[in-house]
């Protein structure tokens, strides 16, 4: 199902993602098995996640738009990504060869509008992401329905200060701890994670400094990754909700660092980066 695909690798903040652009978007079978096959980290390209996208032809009195699908590493479909919206929105303007663009694009979590300046690196753009406001996100259904406990019982008794679901698209749970780096995500992301029948992105963040969050990443599909966007926000609103930070908030990961506002449209503001174009026919 590769052959005669163009794609683009991107990153943003270390999170990364191969890009097609396409006529028409594929089947969800068809997608799931290429993007398994094309993110492998060594039987493939290696990437956090498919996109594929389709943009529409401009319209008189109208601003870009365009259409995405995502695929997680594994194969599994995801609603939305704040750092794939980043990336997708850089890999266009290159096709379009513009330096600078305003795209509103359609998930299935909702439209997201999506805008990207050039920065003073190379191949690098900054772009701001409308994301949605921050729900309830779902409850834990499984094992023992206590986020709390399940990290615990990898980061042992007293680990985790509190806890929050909330849903910005995709679903999140954001743990609060004393030291984000002294957790081991690869071992503590999936004990969380599987006290959700459907999945959820797991994060576990402290305040470092004045409106200052450090996460640690476990992304649904994807394993632990250097960032997560739609993390950051949901970060950010649980930290905000709990009194410890205001509605400007850096969220550092280990990629880079993220800003949320909270305030008005909530947005998401960070780097993309352009890594290189592959040739899908080779795998």
């Amino acid at each position: 199902m590769t052959g005669g695909l163009r794609l683009d690798k991107l990153h943003g903040l270390g999170n990364d993602f191969l890009v097609a652009l396409v006529d028409e978007l594929p089947a969800e079978a068809d997608a799931a098995r290429t993007a398994a096959a094309l993110c492998h980290r060594s039987g493939g390209f290696g990437a956090d996640g498919l996109i594929y996208a389709v943009v529409d032809p401009p319209s008189s009195g109208l601003g870009r738009t365009a259409t995405m699908r995502l695929w997680n590493s594994d194969g599994s479909p995801a609603e939305v990504s704040g750092n794939g919206l980043r990336c997708l929105t850089h890999a266009i303007a290159r096709t379009l060869g513009e330096a600078e663009l305003d795209i509103v694009v359609n998930t299935v979590a909702g439209s997201r509008r999506c805008l990207i300046q050039p920065t003073h690196l190379p191949d690098t753009v900054v772009g701001t992401t409308e994301i949605g406001p921050p729900g309830p996100g779902p409850r834990p259904d499984r094992l023992s329905r206590d986020p709390e406990v399940a990290a615990e019982g990898v980061l042992g008794p007293g680990a985790i200060a509190r806890w929050a679901t909330l849903d910005v698209g995709n679903p999140h749970v954001v743990l609060a701890v004393v030291d984000p780096a002294a957790v081991p995500v690869h071992e503590a992301g999936p004990a969380v994670e599987a006290i959700f029948t459907g999945g959820i992105n797991v994060h576990f963040g402290a305040v470092t400094g004045a409106d200052e969050l450090t996460l640690g990443v476990w992304e649904r599909g994807a394993g632990a990754t250097a960032a997560c966007g739609t993390g950051a926000v949901a970060a950010a609103a649980a930290f905000h909700r709990w009194g410890e930070v205001g509605q400007n908030v850096t969220v550092r990961m280990a990629g880079g660092d993220a800003r949320v506002n909270l305030s008005g449209p909530v947005t998401l503001t960070g780097e993309s980066t352009y890594v290189a174009a592959v040739d899908a026919a080779r795998v």
